[in-house]
């Protein structure tokens, strides 16, 4: 703060004289991406339904012309004032610029969904951390319109009013999604509205991007919890049948319940990162795959896919290719990125994939969760590594048992 010219000029040509000349790994997808083995249909491309597309809001938004005039069913208010804890003067600024606080969030949403008799299994995705009048939501259309013609509803959930200078909001952000799940079970429930019985409960996926993807998380711990953890006086009881959670490129431990890393067990996990994440660095998402627990027998699994040249933004098309930080001299070599249509037909392969074998019992898709190279083809041609494990595995050590 009140740095001159002068003085930021000298680390300006310090840091340009350190930047390193882009080099790239030799690409060997020519001959491990030769044979695949999965004979099932490509998920990833476009399937036989018909797409339909609505938006659900609170109505009268300030910011969001789609959320006050183009509703076709009118959701209420929630107070996440326990979850978003705010200082009163940044309290004070938002409700300026959103004309609501945290006491009066809403719950708007974009929703895809199959034209046909269903019901359908629902999926919710969730963008993360973005400059709040930039908005996120709408960067999900390709999700959305794959996954509708596939036989899914996808509703793309707005939380920008929770972007843009918060911390330690995320757990708020995860129990935002699981206040959406309670609007698809009223939009499945009563005569007259638009996915009145079309909506398939018992099977629900939440995938999320950025702190999103720890939301994810948060939300499927929260699902299964009796009260918030961190002031047992905030009831949930939720108990949502999610089956599945997908991270894309995600942060861990921005939330800890009660000091703890967030415990989650009996889901199937996907989560995938780019090498070169300009935002979150490292492969976040590994902390909660290493600590995902199986405690009973079951179909589920996980797995962590990492994408060569792949970066942050290019999963959101608003966002695209620049994952600038806070930093302002930060510089990004922006020709090392794969193309942006290329990383999300890599998301389009790998999250219809892992929905058609978690919600749909689709077990011939499992392989490519276990060894990219089955996928063969239906993989942009750049490198890949793979984990996996399941809920059949028994561990005859873990060397976690002492010290």
């Amino acid at each position: 703060a009140g740095c001159g010219l002068a003085a930021v000029l000298p680390m300006l040509l310090a840091f340009g004289a350190c930047t390193q000349p882009l080099t790239l790994a030799p690409n060997d997808a020519a001959t491990v991406l030769a044979h695949r083995t999965i004979t099932a249909p490509n998920p990833g491309e476009k399937g036989p339904m018909g797409v339909r597309h609505f938006y659900y809001g609170t109505g009268g938004d300030k910011r969001r012309a789609e959320y006050r005039d183009s509703l076709t069913y009118k959701t209420r208010t929630v107070d996440a004032s326990p979850f978003a804890k705010m200082p009163p003067a940044v309290a004070k600024s938002r409700k300026k610029y959103w004309g609501f606080d945290n006491t009066k969030f809403p719950l708007n949403a974009r929703v895809w969904y199959p034209v046909g008799e269903g019901p359908f299994p629902v999926v919710l995705v969730v963008h993360g951390n973005h400059s709040m009048e930039d908005f996120s939501d709408p960067g999900y259309q390709w999700l959305g319109e794959l996954l509708a013609s596939r036989g899914f509803i996808l509703a793309s959930i707005d939380e920008n009013f929770l972007n843009g200078g918060l911390s330690g909001e995320n757990d708020a952000r995860g129990w935002m999604l699981l206040k959406h799940l309670e609007v698809f079970r009223a939009l499945n429930d009563s005569v007259g509205k638009p996915l009145f019985h079309k909506v398939d409960m018992s099977r629900i996926a939440l995938m999320g991007h950025s702190r999103g993807g720890e939301a994810v998380g948060i939300a499927g711990a929260f699902n299964r919890l009796p009260f918030y953890p961190d002031d047992a006086s905030q009831k949930f009881g939720f108990n949502f049948n999610i089956k599945a959670l997908v991270a894309i490129a995600p942060v861990d431990g921005q939330y800890r319940p009660a000091d703890q890393p967030t415990p989650v067990s009996d889901y199937s996990y996907l989560v995938i990162h780019g090498s070169h994440d300009g935002d979150v660095s490292t492969f976040s998402g590994l902390s909660l795959y290493n600590r995902l627990r199986f405690t009973k027998p079951s179909a589920d699994f996980k797995s962590a896919i990492w994408m060569y040249r792949a970066n942050h933004g290019q999963w959101n098309t608003v966002w695209n290719n620049r994952d600038r930080g806070s930093f302002s001299v930060r510089s990004l070599t922006l020709d090392a990125l794969i193309p942006g249509e290329q990383q999300r037909q890599f998301g389009r392969v790998v999250i219809s994939g892992f929905l058609e074998a978690t919600l749909n019992g689709k077990d011939e898709y499992r392989a490519l969760f276990r060894d990219h190279r089955s996928a063969g083809d239906w993989l942009p041609p750049t490198m890949y590594l793979t984990r996996y494990g399941d809920a059949n595995a028994h561990y005859l050590a873990t060397f976690d048992e002492d010290v």
